[in-house]
């Protein structure tokens, strides 16, 4: 695949100030967020990181489809949907519904922490609107090691990232 000049800007937002820099000056795409909500976000995601060589992008990048998460409102942080093992504070909430015989699961999150919010994110555009035996059987955690997700994480924030991937199939599992 060819990639123009502007091709990489429109695909990921965090390499916005690199075009600025550089004198290009076009529309902000981070304007407008966006729920995360079609079934191909997460290969989205997933290329744009591919996509990224610096680490310092990929903590951008984290921060904006963090930021375009849609909030879960204050009634929703309990302790019930906290999970534990995270420094930061991380809810998922999830729904649940029944499409062809099978439970499917949606989950919405927050986090007071921008990159683990950005996290959230990427797990929720994985696992949202799935069945629960598919998300009991597929651990993106291999998937975050291919990507180079972990490497750079603190061993909090990967710990934190272990329990929030445990906490979404452990639901799962009880649901199959």
């Amino acid at each position: 695949m060819v990639w123009s000049l502007l091709e990489p800007q429109e695909r990921c937002p965090a390499l916005r100030l690199n075009f600025i820099f550089f004198g290009w000056n076009g529309p902000n795409y981070c304007d407008k967020p966006t729920p995360m909500n079609n079934k191909d976000d997460y290969k989205e995601i997933s290329e744009n990181l591919a996509f990224l060589d610096d680490w310092e992008d990929r903590y951008r990048y984290l921060i904006e489809i963090g930021e375009k998460l849609p909030a879960i409102s204050e009634t929703e942080k309990t302790e019930e949907n906290k999970i534990n093992g995270c420094v930061s504070q991380v809810w998922l909430c999830s729904t649940l519904n029944e499409k062809d015989g099978e439970t499917h699961i949606h989950f919405r999150g927050d986090s007071d922490a921008l990159i683990v919010k950005g996290l959230v994110a990427v797990l929720i555009a994985y696992y949202s609107g799935k069945s629960a035996k598919w998300i009991a059987q597929n651990d993106v955690g291999k998937l975050f090691d291919e990507l180079g997700l972990r490497e750079h994480l603190t061993s909090q924030r990967s710990n934190g990232l272990n329990s929030m991937i445990k906490s979404i199939r452990a639901l799962a599992q009880s649901l199959t």
